[in-house]
């Protein structure tokens, strides 16, 4: 790594015109000393008000910042350190000056290196460690993309999150080297590989309190699941629930139906711990709706496909289940930082991305969840995005918060 001391500086704004708001953000970048501080990469994400103007937002910070590289998205939302613009015209930026050849910018046109291209005699040998992906949320086989991107990295960690839009899913990807002008993409993923030199520390919240306990998938189809350790998978269901009535009785579907409607599946693969400590989700599980009950052969369908020897826990999402979770998930980042554990090891900055269906109002008020988090890492530069989908390791995920953080 460089002697130069590593720095994120970041800038938030909104207001009705674009060019406006990026004056603003851009005035407190400057004020930071973003203009001698030699940036090499930027992050920059826009709300929906501003995805006509993209492009524009863009060719200015390549004009005030030539050398630097960019990635971002559009979402319903954009957030920084402690703020968050929900529905409003609004553009977080963060700057930094990472080694320039300690990343890779990627897109369609620009592709990561698979393991068979690393091998050729003309590859450079630089290797892929982690990823942060940005991603149009109506690509199709959208997963298989993911699974086959995290191919690409040393670790098979991704994260990030899908753009969203009513009529754009644009995200963000230029690099000054390649010389293109090509910045704004629609459609596919693109984003930014790191090499292993990047210290970086990501954390999953999924803000879900599991009601039951931990079963093993005995039986299932497709997406519907018959038998949990043997047991009829509803039967187990209603058993978490605390519903009495039997199933097909005159009563059970009065009673059940409106528990069932606010509780949700925990799954995660057979070679993959459903529960961490024994008491909140592993950070390989996935968090899917139940979308319908077979009461004839006792079973429950789930939003995913699901196949023997999966870990299955039924669970529910509620604010202080989000609060408590997104708690843990800032206190495990914290404590990969801690002094004494790790002498040296500072958090410089970090990208947060949280689904549109969380923000402040679900954590209780405005802000809320952005104010959790700064009161649990201090106030680093820190932006990200409200996305229609959200990405850590290989899987694509809901009503959840993806927290990354830069060390050094």
């Amino acid at each position: 790594m460089s002697s130069v001391p590593l720095r994120f500086l970041h800038a938030h704004a909104t207001h009705p015109h674009p060019e406006l708001a990026l004056e603003i953000a851009w005035a407190q970048l400057a004020s930071q000393g973003a203009t001698t501080m030699e940036a090499s990469i930027g992050w920059c994400y826009l709300t929906e008000a501003y995805s006509d103007h993209a492009e524009a937002v863009l060719d200015s910070l390549r004009a005030r910042l030539p050398g630097v590289a960019w990635v971002g998205g559009v979402g319903v939302g954009v957030l920084a350190s402690g703020v968050e613009y929900i529905d409003e015209p609004a553009l977080v930026a963060m700057v930094s000056n990472l080694p320039a050849d300690s990343f890779r910018i990627f897109h369609g046109r620009q592709p990561l290196p698979g393991p068979t291209e690393r091998l050729l005699p003309d590859a450079t040998g630089w290797r892929a460690h982690t990823a942060q992906v940005h991603a149009d949320a109506r690509t199709a086989d959208l997963c298989d993309l993911l699974s086959e991107l995290a191919e690409r990295t040393d670790t098979g960690y991704l994260f990030g999150g899908l753009s969203t839009g009513r009529q754009h899913a644009l995200h963000l990807a230029f690099d000054p080297r390649e010389g293109g002008e090509l910045g704004v993409w629609e459609g596919g993923v693109s984003g930014v590989a790191f090499d292993a030199r990047i210290d970086l520390v990501s954390r999953v919240t999924q803000g879900c309190e599991p009601i039951g306990p931990r079963r093993e998938v005995t039986s299932s189809d497709r997406n519907l699941v018959y038998t949990l350790d043997g047991e009829p998978a509803l039967t187990c269901l209603l058993r978490d629930l605390g519903v009495t009535a039997p199933v097909g009785g005159p009563d059970w579907q009065r009673e059940a139906l409106p528990r069932m409607r606010a509780t949700l599946v925990g799954l995660t693969d057979a070679d993959s711990d459903l529960m961490q400590h024994g008491q909140h989700f592993g950070a390989d599980t996935r968090v899917r709706h139940l979308v319908g009950l077979d009461p004839a052969r006792h079973g429950v369908a789930v939003s995913d496909w699901v196949e023997p020897g999966m870990q299955l826990a039924f669970c529910q999402r509620h604010v202080q289940a989000a609060r408590q979770d997104l708690v843990r998930a800032c206190a495990e980042v914290r404590e990969e930082f801690d002094p004494l554990e790790h002498p040296g090891r500072r958090m410089l900055g970090a990208v947060y991305i949280s689904c549109s269906g969380r923000g402040g109002p679900h954590f209780g008020g405005p802000h809320a969840e952005m104010e959790i988090v700064r009161h649990a890492l201090g106030d680093i530069p820190l932006v990200g995005f409200f996305a229609g989908g959200e990405i850590a390791r290989r899987h694509l995920y809901g009503y959840t918060g993806v927290l990354t953080v830069f060390g050094g």
